[in-house]
């Protein structure tokens, strides 16, 4: 098989003095590939976009793959809808829930979200739960308690390895920030036994999860079996193993590979025993809990609600209200962007796909 890249890492980025990607794959150097598949189109601004399709050679299939019901782009535009909603490409969506996916709860809410349905909440078996709490204090202590002794107990789960708390929002009682402290504190707390190092005016401990936010293609990695690579990517999930305070590095571990942070590096890590639906697309995690309480109207909307719910892959737990769940669902306003590609598409005269 082939290896999978991201498209900064496939047009082979530099950055300039102003922290600007410039791509040595272009039109003048075009990749020397006859197919190339793209997946999660919907995470992919315009600007990325463009330059992607001016190193693609005349010939080349591109193959785009994406949902366009999850979250779009951080940058601007909305590549995914504008190409499906232009009617110029030829199109393949896929409709049928294959027989075991409908044994999941998970996958026929999901269903139910999209449709603008409220999803069952009242399951006592499966994969999918719902638990009501009247303030956003209970419904944090209630996501302690689950990370910490009720799944753990039933399910064999720990943060560490395979429970993932997903927020809508970094601020306020169930924004990442308080969240991260709070089980940071629970599950990994201060011991003379841990280094520390702090970043960013947040301490960052031997034992805690972490995540990567953003694509740093000079970090030096070590894998399990010696080898040697370059390169650490946004959204990267990993245990930081060990803080040299000699050296002022650490030294993180993701899956098979330690890669070691300078100091300066370091400001690219984030805790991660709760990260943002945003941070999370494109992910899959074993287990997740979703703390929703009386979102704020710009993170009330039925995409965020479907995007959180489709990283669950064996259990969903959404702590909460019902009423804010309703009002995701029947929010279908997606963020509004006004792009001009799909009028391009449909308005130019001469193309030819």
């Amino acid at each position: 098989g082939k290896e999978a890249k991201t498209i900064h890492r496939l047009l082979e980025v530099k950055w300039d003095d102003e922290d600007v990607p410039v791509f040595d794959r272009n039109e003048k150097n075009p990749l020397d590939a006859d197919a190339v598949v793209v997946d999660e189109l919907s995470m992919v601004d315009s600007l990325l976009f463009d330059s992607l399709l001016r190193a693609v050679k005349t010939g080349c299939r591109l193959i785009m793959v994406g949902d366009s019901d999850q979250l779009p782009a951080v940058g601007p535009g909305s590549v995914l809808n504008d190409l499906i909603e232009s009617g110029e490409l030829p199109t393949v969506q896929l409709t049928e829930v294959f027989r075991q996916a409908l044994c999941s709860n998970i996958v026929s809410n999901a269903h139910r979200i999209v449709a603008g349905q409220m999803p069952v909440l009242n399951y006592r078996k499966g994969d999918f739960f719902f638990i009501s709490q009247d303030n956003p204090h209970d419904v944090s202590q209630t996501v302690l308690d689950l990370c910490s002794t009720r799944l753990p107990a039933k399910y064999g789960l720990t943060v560490m390895n395979g429970i993932q708390v997903l927020c809508p929002s970094r601020k306020g009682e169930l924004g990442t920030r308080e969240m991260n402290q709070k089980l940071q504190k629970l599950i990994n707390p201060p011991s003379d036994k841990r280094r520390e190092m702090v970043v960013e005016g947040v301490a960052l401990r031997v034992g805690d999860k972490v995540m990567h936010i953003k694509n740093n293609y000079d970090i030096v990695w070590t894998k399990d079996n010696g080898e040697v690579g370059q390169g650490v990517f946004n959204g990267d999930i990993g245990i930081l193993e060990r803080v040299d305070p000699r050296e002022g590095t650490l030294s993180v571990r993701y899956d098979d590979r330690i890669a070691v942070y300078s100091s300066q590096d370091a400001q690219d890590l984030e805790l991660a025993y709760s990260v943002t639906v945003h941070k999370s697309q494109g992910s899959e995690f074993d287990a997740v809990i979703l703390p929703i309480f009386n979102n704020t109207p710009m993170l009330c909307y039925r995409n965020l609600l479907y995007t959180a719910v489709t990283r669950a892959r064996s259990l969903l737990i959404i702590v909460g209200s019902i009423k804010t769940v309703a009002r995701m669902v029947e929010n279908d306003r997606k963020t509004r962007r006004y792009t001009g590609l799909r009028y391009f598409l449909t308005e130019s005269s001469g193309l030819s796909f």
